[in-house]
């Protein structure tokens, strides 16, 4: 058994689609959606309905957002080992352009809070490989949580895969500070979006075994090679980045070559710009 594990956010996805421009000052017409969210949360959700094996440890807040949210990927086949905290479920409200493009506002609330006294080793011992959103590095105490994770994961024999998650959170950290843990921490497999990239401006093949660079609607790279996507017309681009993840871990695990990883990867995002929201439907 291939066992994936994640560590990281759960919340609450607001998806806002306008029907057209917002207008100032006054109201415009809107498709709402609420919905689970979270880097780690929907990573895991992809895997479930990969047919894989897959835990999510996480911290939410002890209200009645946070069981909705953890019964609900428990229904999609993921493992939830969760803290549960006094400050409330985290939530993003996710504003999408009519291009498609994304603009987040996050309160990441009790995820953040997850400490390394919070962890049950046994979470991790099994896991073939752990995905670890640069999310959960940026911040204190789920930094060393995940910091403390990896050891584990590492001593038992398992790879490590770190997705930089936000250009914006790697500015804010520091793009060497970032570049400097991830030379230590030596991930199997790194994925970056081009502006990701560009902040960290630091190779991505000097810090992992197989760099990943996602090009949004033109596919990705790996070693040089670019997998094209298929022309499709995007509902919502929110979760794209994680059910690419997700299909090229999976691929990868099961013994595919990063390129071909890369081509199940690019099929998997470029279906999930078909649904609204950031899960599988």
């Amino acid at each position: 058994m291939v066992l994936i594990v994640s560590i990281g956010d759960l919340v609450l996805d607001i998806a806002i689609v306008p029907d057209g421009p917002l207008e100032p000052d006054d109201d415009s017409p809107a498709t709402i959606t609420l919905g689970g969210g979270g880097q780690a949360a929907n990573f895991c959700a992809w895997m479930g309905a990969l047919g894989e094996p897959v835990r999510l440890v996480t911290r939410v807040g002890d209200d009645d957002t946070g069981r909705r949210l953890v019964a609900d990927l428990e229904s999609r086949g993921v493992e939830v080992r969760a803290t549960w905290a006094q400050e409330p479920t985290g939530a993003i409200a996710v504003l999408v352009g009519p291009d498609g493009r994304r603009t987040m506002a996050t309160q990441r609330g009790a995820s953040v809070g997850l400490s390394p006294d919070d962890l049950d080793e046994a979470w991790f011992r099994d896991a073939r490989l752990l995905h670890v959103p640069a999310y959960s590095l940026f911040l204190e105490p789920i930094a060393s949580a995940t910091r403390a994770a990896i050891v584990v994961v590492r001593e038992a024999g398992g790879m490590l895969a770190v997705d930089l998650s936000s250009a914006a959170g790697l500015r804010a950290y520091g793009p060497s500070r970032m570049a400097y843990v991830l030379a230590r921490l030596k991930p199997e497999v790194l994925f970056a979006t081009e502006a990701e990239s560009s902040t960290l401006a630091v190779p991505l093949q000097s810090l992992a075994q197989v760099p990943v660079l996602k090009l949004g609607r033109a596919g990705c790279r790996v070693f040089g090679q670019t997998i094209a996507a298929p022309d499709v017309k995007a509902i919502d681009p929110t979760g794209a980045g994680d059910a690419f993840a997700a299909a090229f871990c999976a691929a990868w695990l099961h013994g595919a070559t990063p390129v071909e990883a890369a081509e199940k990867a690019v099929q998997a995002a470029s279906q999930s710009v078909l649904l609204a929201g950031a899960r599988p439907s």
